[in-house]
């Protein structure tokens, strides 16, 4: 594993990436690229990131490679998405939840060395050694109350899985759920979610699948909810590990939501590991230390620790990190803990509710660690 800084000075750009390439094997590269706002509008913020973009990939290291999914991180997705090219891909999303670095835009990257990447059933299938990694980005619906919509979203997403031959139960390692006004959507999405996976076969006797449901605004101002996923076939079921952590964190069915703590994927030379969205929560449901950030915090991370030690991983193995705040002012002290902490893990920290008001605070994270 390697992790480094790239600065485009010029740009106003830094570039944030992580590197897991063994010797002739798929290499995998997560990078966060983040901008000086240098007092400019969306446009010239946008134009800048784009442009380390492809500076980045035509560094002579990541020759070769190819792009599997983006996320965008804006401040006014309503009127930004219309400003911003090849927004449409199936492995690009786009979401309100604004970075809190004072810029108006930031992107996380996943991308490749050794897949064959395809656009195929409005789908990036990333293929290799008989497994095809399927993402579907972006889906949105815009009629119905967020329980309408979100079981709207989760059918059509069942029929793209079983153009490939598969089923929410049995591939879907990731999902991601953005409620626009979560302290008010998200029961509907919640509950909508449990009766889908009833019917798919999803309960707390079999499993349910590594997920984040934050407040997030998707472009359309009549979406209430935007889903994105992450598939895979041709793994064994004893490849998948779900990871429970029960010294710190209690089943999620106990308080009536419906998701796995993380999920750890093993593939011979390395295991991803997928951490849901985690706060500061102890093993009886509680929320611990309401009101204080800097104690949830460091709670959180003690979750998240538990979790990766449970997958034989740990922190020195994650490829980046993505962290919720619910409290504009919270930035400065939960960015210091972090830059202390885990200098070197790419990051973006931005405006988003959890789903419970009284929590702070919420992170998740990818993980890979090598297996010999």
């Amino acid at each position: 594993m390697k992790k480094y800084n790239i600065q485009f000075e010029n740009l106003g750009a830094l570039v944030e990436i992580s590197t897991f390439a063994p010797e002739n094997k798929v290499a995998e590269y997560h990078a966060i690229i983040h901008i000086e706002p240098r007092d400019e509008i969306f446009p010239g913020q946008y134009s800048r990131l784009c442009k380390a973009e492809e500076m980045l990939m035509q560094r002579p290291e990541f020759q070769g490679t190819d792009i599997i999914f983006k996320r965008y991180f804006v401040s006014d997705s309503t009127n930004q998405r219309p400003l911003m090219k090849n927004c449409d891909s199936a492995g690009v999303s786009i979401i309100q939840q604004p970075p809190l670095d004072g810029s108006k835009i930031a992107v996380w990257l996943y991308f490749a060395k050794g897949m064959d990447v395809k656009n195929l059933n409005d789908c990036v299938v990333a293929s290799h050694d008989g497994y095809n990694h399927i993402y579907k980005m972006g889906m949105y619906s815009t009629e119905g109350d967020s329980a309408a919509q979100t079981e709207k979203l989760l059918t059509e997403y069942e029929d793209v899985l079983a153009k490939f031959n598969a089923s929410l139960a049995d591939n879907c390692v990731r999902t991601w759920f953005f409620v626009r006004d979560v302290d008010t959507q998200y029961a509907g999405m919640v509950k909508a979610r449990r009766e889908n996976f009833i019917q798919q076969g999803l309960t707390e006797k079999t499993h349910y699948i590594a997920s984040t449901g934050i407040g997030g605004l998707p472009s359309d101002t009549k979406s209430l909810i935007q889903l994105g996923t992450y598939a895979l076939t041709g793994h064994r079921p004893e490849q998948i590990k779900y990871l429970y952590a029960p010294e710190y964190l209690n089943p999620t069915y106990e308080y009536g939501v419906t998701f796995e703590r993380g999920t750890s994927v093993e593939f011979g030379d390395r295991a991803e590991i997928y951490i849901s969205g985690t706060a500061s929560i102890d093993n009886k449901g509680n929320v611990l230390y309401i009101g204080d950030i800097e104690k949830q915090t460091f709670r959180m991370l003690e979750n998240v620790n538990a979790l990766l030690k449970e997958a034989k991983s740990g922190f020195e193995d994650v490829v980046q990190i993505i962290v919720y705040l619910r409290d504009i002012n919270d930035y400065k002290i939960v960015n210091k803990i972090f830059s202390e902490r885990y200098p070197d893990i790419p990051r973006v920290i931005t405006l988003a509710p959890v789903c419970r008001p009284t929590w702070l605070i919420e992170m998740e994270c990818v993980a890979i660690a090598e297996r010999k």
